[in-house]
This record gives structure tokens, C-alpha cells and sequence, in this order.
């Protein structure tokens, strides 16, 4: 696959994320909003409707600005990080990796400057986690992808080849 046609499926799919994501917060907004909760598992895990103004676990409330900029320079570097991709098939999971954090950066992205908040719905009451939603899982997941990946699969020169943003030399026609 050349890279015009890998960037066109790696739009393509965050598209169907965000879609997948944004589905979930209207699904929450209309179901839960005012205080209908849901026991899917009770004790456990039940839907309930939060409306997050600041961070992960609510951290630095009221910020939307900084969160803003911060969100649009990270899908900057996640963009030009997949466009100066090796082509090589050994960097299929550092592309899936980047699809999954644009895909939560975009659906939180929708929100905030939509809504003014992040609409949070899923709740795992038997720890007491935070309240999170699909867009949430997309990042958390890349980021524990990314760390396994890290750790055990890319050496040091793969990430090199991979953050470098000299000019590289593909054997591979783009």
C-alpha cells in the first residue's frame, strides 16, 4: 500500500472511531442526562452521566483553552509522526497506535469545543474509578499499546526511524 492510500485508510478509520465515539456520548446524553443511571453489573459497572470540564480523572477543571491548543499540537505531531512512517509492515502497530490516540484526542476534541465539556458515561463502581468514555479507551489503550511496543517489540533504532524528522530514504516507493 503506498502512503497516500495508508493515510486515506488511517483517515478513514478515525473517522469511524470518532463516529463510534461521539454515537456513544448522544446515546449517554439522551439515556442518562439527569441522573438516570444504569447498573450493567450491579456493584460493578454501571452507565452514568458526567459532564468532565477538566482532564483525565478531572484534573485541572475549566481549562478548555489549554486543552484545546494542547489537543490540536498533539494531532499535529500524531499526523506528521504517520505521514514520515517507515512503510514497512513492522510499523503496522505504531500506525494503529496513532489512529487509536487521534481517534480519543478527536471525539474529546468534538466535545470540548462543542459542549464545553466532555461528556463521561462509563463508571466502574467497584473501585470507584473515574468516570471515562469511548474516546478515553481509544487513547489509554494506544498509550499501553505504545508501551508494550516500546519495551519489547521496537528497538531503539526502529524508534529513531520512527520520530526522526530528517529526510529519510525508503526502499519502499511512496
Amino acid at each position: 500500500m503506498n502512503k497516500k492510500n495508508r493515510c486515506i485508510l488511517g483517515i478513514c478509520s478515525i473517522i469511524l472511531f470518532v463516529m463510534l465515539d461521539q454515537f456513544t456520548k448522544y446515546l449517554a446524553s439522551t439515556y442518562l442526562k439527569g441522573g438516570n443511571s444504569i447498573s450493567l453489573i450491579k456493584g460493578v459497572f454501571q452507565l452514568h452521566y458526567l459532564e468532565n470540564r477538566g482532564a483525565a480523572f478531572g484534573l485541572m477543571q475549566g481549562m478548555k483553552v489549554w486543552f484545546v491548543i494542547g489537543t490540536v499540537l498533539m494531532l499535529g505531531i500524531i499526523f506528521v509522526l504517520y505521514w514520515r512512517s517507515p512503510m514497512e509492515k513492522k510499523f503496522h502497530g505504531a500506525r494503529f497506535i496513532m489512529i487509536l490516540l487521534a481517534s480519543g484526542a478527536f471525539g474529546n476534541l468534538i466535545d470540548r469545543l462543542r459542549l464545553d465539556y466532555v461528556v463521561d458515561f462509563l463508571y466502574f463502581e467497584l473501585i470507584n474509578f473515574p468516570i471515562f468514555n469511548v474516546a478515553d479507551i481509544y487513547v489509554t489503550c494506544g498509550m499501553a499499546l505504545l508501551i508494550i511496543l516500546g519495551l519489547f517489540y521496537y528497538s531503539e533504532e526502529d524508534w529513531e526511524r520512527l520520530i526522526s524528522f530528517r529526510k529519510k530514504r525508503e526502499s519502499i516507493s511512496s
